[in-house]
């Protein structure tokens, strides 16, 4: 169809959902092949998948590993249920195959914007500490600050890359990996990183203070002193090192919100118990704990999670907490 290639691969040119997106603007129908590469993966991953592991008892029984992930966070296995689809709608009502027993419900709670919090906090940052202290819309009040645009006349866009930004830089993003995000060039994805960094310089000295930290002594640590091991830093291939400072930038931040969602989960766990209640802690998603809650106890483990969540850590900005109850996951969530 004479169709522009993207990149090439070995059998020719690739495939991928990234190439296909960026065709799928003047090429309607390969917004068909993406939609059908979707459902099929939706549907053999998990409304197949999930049916290998009905155990006995009608119910699916994943395992926890507390070794796996360098970042300190749990994972899930066989099935993992840490990856049930968020993105979409249709994905999102596979949650609703996970019902609770008779005579309960289930409650969820997660944490909002952990990990911009743990920066805010472990940085020191008094402008990012003010933006939350405000207990404004955090991105809008970014997208204000470095576009130098009025908080009330931030346009949705503005507050989408400001979005980005905030949760990129978490993850040391590059320019490169910012442009692609936003469909931008590279030139305006490195001006809007380095307004960010005008616009909250603590973040810019902190980030690269965790990077000169982590090369010194070979590995970076959580706010708890949790280590990760760094040697792509004194490696001699200047991809791996770059690859390193996203590890050291990125592990003490994203390992202490795992580090913090641990405290809570063995509090919450604590706290059932000291108060005799049947109900119980099931499933762990990253930020995120769900429990299985007998109705008549419904309030008091909304109260318990709350408490045990919003206290796990002593941080200069407030944990935040969102929760919601139902009859399934995805009314729940």
């Amino acid at each position: 169809m004479g169709i522009p290639g993207g990149k090439k691969t070995k059998t020719g040119y690739s495939t991928a959902a990234d190439v296909l997106e960026k065709l799928s603007e003047e090429y309607p129908f390969v917004k068909d092949i993406l939609e059908y590469r979707g459902l099929t993966k939706l549907k053999s991953t998990y409304a197949d998948g999930l049916m290998n592991f009905v155990a006995e008892d009608k119910r699916i029984h994943t395992t926890f590993k507390q070794t796996i992930t360098a970042t300190g966070r749990l994972s899930s296995t066989d099935p993992n249920l840490q990856n049930i689809p968020m993105r979409t709608e249709l994905g999102r009502r596979i949650r609703k195959v996970f019902v609770p027993k008779e005579g309960c419900v289930f409650v969820d709670a997660d944490y909002s914007q952990i990990e911009l919090r743990v920066l805010a906090h472990m940085s020191g940052d008094e402008r990012l500490i003010d933006a939350y202290r405000q207990d404004k819309d955090i991105h809008r009040i970014t997208a204000s600050q470095v576009f130098h645009v009025p908080f009330d006349e931030v346009t949705p866009l503005q507050r989408r890359n400001a979005k980005a930004v905030n949760f990129g830089i978490v993850y040391g993003i590059s320019s490169f990996g910012l442009s692609q995000d936003l469909s931008i060039s590279r030139k305006e994805a490195q001006e809007y990183i380095a307004k960010y960094f005008e616009t909250y310089p603590g973040i810019k000295e902190f980030l690269d203070k965790l990077v000169s930290n982590a090369r010194e002594k070979g590995y970076s640590t959580t706010m708890y002193n949790r280590r990760r091991p760094v040697p792509e830093l004194k490696n001699s291939n200047f991809m791996q090192r770059q690859f390193g400072e996203r590890i050291a930038m990125n592990s003490p931040i994203q390992g202490t919100a795992a580090d913090i969602i641990k405290i809570a989960m063995i509090n919450v766990y604590r706290a059932l118990k000291d108060n005799n209640l049947k109900s119980k802690l099931i499933l762990q998603v990253h930020d995120e704990l769900l429990i299985e809650a007998y109705e008549e106890e419904a309030d008091k483990v909304k109260e318990i999670l709350l408490d045990c969540m919003m206290n796990a850590a002593s941080l200069k900005v407030s944990l935040e907490v969102d929760m919601h109850t139902g009859a399934d996951w995805y009314e729940a969530k």
